[in-house]
């Protein structure tokens, strides 16, 4: 049996993993800043899943000594990690860079650069030193180089992450563990709405292409699930909305009307 480690987990994608990889008889520990919002998803989702391995551990993804926490404690209670996915980040919303806080600013680099680098540096020394395993990490706009007004600094974050994630895959090559990094691309998700929370009238104008381009957490969390079971290949970059795809749905745009949102 798989043992599953998703950061931020309580909501979002990072929900709909923990689901999907509990749905193939995984062993999943769930995530998130509070402990309060970790035991109440984690007694929710037991629910479903009355017979699968189900651990729940707060852990505030900008703090190391959290993440090594994490770690240990996962190790402790399943004996040993399969996968860990850094999953948890933030986005700003929607609005020029000069016109975001120094606070919000710090607060998006943090949780998704540095949560992402001491998560992944916690992680492969526990892989490594156990002989097993991957890790992932989660990409998104921004990775791809593409730009859009409003997510500056949200983009610049992801972006970040493909070379720090293109990096890693170079560091363990040649040994047991895989390093790999997903692009789930646009999932109508919190992350996604809150951005729109200030500027309702955005959102309004935009949900034509929204509608085309978005997907829900129920479509493609599954997917990225199966693809991290089957994947044995280290640098994988797991893409669900690719350019093929994405022509697809514009072409068909006119005939096949998509409602992601509402």
């Amino acid at each position: 049996m798989k043992v599953i480690v998703i950061t931020g987990s309580t909501r979002g994608i990072g929900l709909g993993l923990a689901n999907a990889f509990l749905e193939r008889d995984c062993a999943v520990c769930i995530s998130g800043r509070y402990q309060q919002s970790v035991d109440k998803i984690v007694s929710s989702i037991a629910e479903n899943y009355p017979s699968q391995p189900l651990f729940g551990l707060a852990c505030d993804v900008t703090d190391p000594e959290q993440i090594q926490s994490l770690w240990d404690g996962v190790v402790e209670h399943f004996g040993q990690v399969d996968i860990w996915i850094n999953n948890a980040g933030i986005a700003n919303e929607l609005s020029d860079f000069r016109e975001l806080t120094p606070d919000t600013i710090t607060a998006v680099v943090e949780t998704n650069v540095l949560g992402t680098l001491h998560g992944s540096r916690v992680a492969l020394n526990g892989l490594i030193a156990q002989g097993f395993g991957a890790l992932y990490n989660m990409e998104g706009h921004g990775s791809n180089g593409r730009k859009q007004e409003g997510l500056t600094l949200y983009g610049t974050t992801k972006a970040a992450l493909k070379y720090f994630n293109d990096c890693l895959v170079d560091e363990v090559e040649g040994s047991p563990i895989i390093v790999g990094s997903l692009r789930p691309g646009m999932v109508w998700t919190d992350l996604i709405s809150e951005q729109f929370a200030e500027n309702p009238e955005v959102l309004e104008r935009s949900k034509g292409v929204l509608n085309i381009i978005m997907d829900k957490v129920d479509t493609v969390a599954p997917w990225l699930a199966d693809q991290m079971l089957a994947n044995d290949k280290n640098g994988t970059r797991i893409t669900w909305l690719n350019r093929r795809k994405m022509a697809s749905r514009f072409i068909m745009a006119p005939f096949s009307k998509r409602q992601i949102i509402d």
